[in-house]
């Protein structure tokens, strides 16, 4: 079988697929000004593009596929496409990333669907903190849409909280009474430079190294690392249920553990989230006989991925905010 391997030996087995750009918040560190339309919603994959280019990649060893946006679960057929993927001999996860907002009553709808991991965002546990980095005062439907996705049969949640100077970098404590026995991964994400928010970074970054300082004074410790696992690094206890993952962009040798590629919601292949340019898949999406020539091209664009994303230089490539590749 063929593989996905670069030239610095890195294997892939994860794809993050964006099946939309848009999004119903306005997270100060992505769309503060909220979601700013950039074409008709049906220049996104279709279902059946989806498929293809799913079964593309299974070809190629890819065992992982994370539907992201934007915020995906806006699409009306996220689960048909969830669906569909399930289908695919050598996928053995299917993930969803969501801000969580109509969890509540779509967590076993997903769930029945295929979708057997899920991330959802939650940046404060503070009501009012997490209102004014959201723009949104949802924090206790997500709460409880959490709560109704481990009812439903999830067994993987994971929580994402952006760490921001100021904001919520003093929550660690509140976090670790939730986790204590709740059998969550809650992963702290290293404010990340875009293409527009260059003044807020500078305000609001904060190192990782922070909190895993505070989380190894609390006894925690490494987890081992396992085959599909994303970028986080995570930390457990003995004492505690949950897990406290980080991820450290800016980290020494962050990018020589890197797993994973990335497809925009209009299909275009990007190898790393702050790459300079996007590569065209989508004149090969286009009949089930394309499969082959599809992934003869994603080899070949492989030889082109970098060593690592630069963004230590300022570097951001053209990822102007995360919505628009799903970070």
């Amino acid at each position: 079988m063929k593989s996905l391997q670069d030239n610095f030996k890195r294997k892939f087995s994860y794809l993050r697929l964006s099946i939309t750009d848009q999004c119903n918040f306005r997270c100060q560190y992505c769309l503060p000004n909220g979601y700013q339309k950039s074409g008709d919603s049906s220049c996104f994959l279709s279902a059946a593009e989806v498929a293809r280019l799913a079964t593309a990649f299974a070809g190629l060893g890819v065992e992982k596929i994370r539907l992201t946006g934007g915020e995906p679960t806006l699409r009306k057929d996220i689960t048909l496409i969830s669906s569909v993927i399930s289908q695919i001999p050598g996928i053995h996860t299917i993930a969803v990333t969501t801000n969580g907002y109509n969890l509540g009553r779509k967590a076993k709808d997903f769930y029945d669907s295929g979708v057997n991991a899920l991330n959802v965002s939650v940046d404060s546990l503070d009501a009012k903190k997490f209102y004014e980095i959201t723009g949104h005062d949802k924090l206790d439907a997500v709460m409880d849409g959490i709560e109704k996705a481990k009812k439903a049969g999830f067994s993987k949640v994971k929580i994402n909280t952006v760490l921001l100077k100021g904001f919520n970098d003093n929550e660690l404590p509140q976090i670790l009474r939730w986790i204590k026995d709740q059998d969550l991964s809650v992963r702290f994400i290293e404010l990340m430079q875009t293409g527009d928010n260059f003044a807020y970074f500078k305000k609001h970054h904060l190192s990782a190294e922070v909190i895993k300082q505070q989380l190894l004074q609390h006894g925690f410790m490494p987890s081992e690392r396992k085959k599909n696992d994303g970028p986080a690094q995570e930390f457990e206890h003995p004492e505690y249920r949950g897990k406290i993952g980080i991820i450290a962009p800016y980290s020494k040798d962050f990018c020589k553990t890197c797993n994973r590629l990335r497809v925009t919601s209009k299909g275009d292949l990007r190898l790393c989230l702050f790459g300079e340019t996007g590569y065209s898949l989508r004149p090969l999406l286009n009949d089930d006989e394309q499969i082959n020539e599809l992934q003869n091209k994603i080899l070949e664009l492989l030889h082109f991925k970098h060593e690592t994303h630069y963004l230590d230089r300022g570097l951001t490539g053209i990822t102007t905010n995360l919505a628009s590749l799903g970070g």
